[in-house]
């Protein structure tokens, strides 16, 4: 595969997306890498919230459903 072709995360979203806690309802304060994949995939069918918090979960949606979660191993304490 030609180097060009391979997509990288950008590493300042990732670690922003790392450090970012849900804000309210049932999983208020816990991170979104660490949200369970069934209320991801609840927010994709029910509409993810506007703005950044909004664009995160999708981003987290979109990792889980597609198995890539190893991205979020680096961001993760031992």
């Amino acid at each position: 595969m030609n180097q060009k072709n391979v997509l990288m995360p950008d590493p300042a979203f990732m670690l922003e997306l790392a450090k970012m806690k849900m804000p309210f309802g049932k999983y208020k304060g816990r991170l979104l890498i660490d949200l369970p994949e069934p209320y991801v995939v609840w927010f994709s069918r029910k509409g993810f919230p506007e703005g950044k918090l909004g664009e995160m979960l999708q981003t987290v949606y979109e990792i889980k459903v597609n198995g890539l979660e190893y991205l979020f191993k680096p961001f993760r304490k031992p």
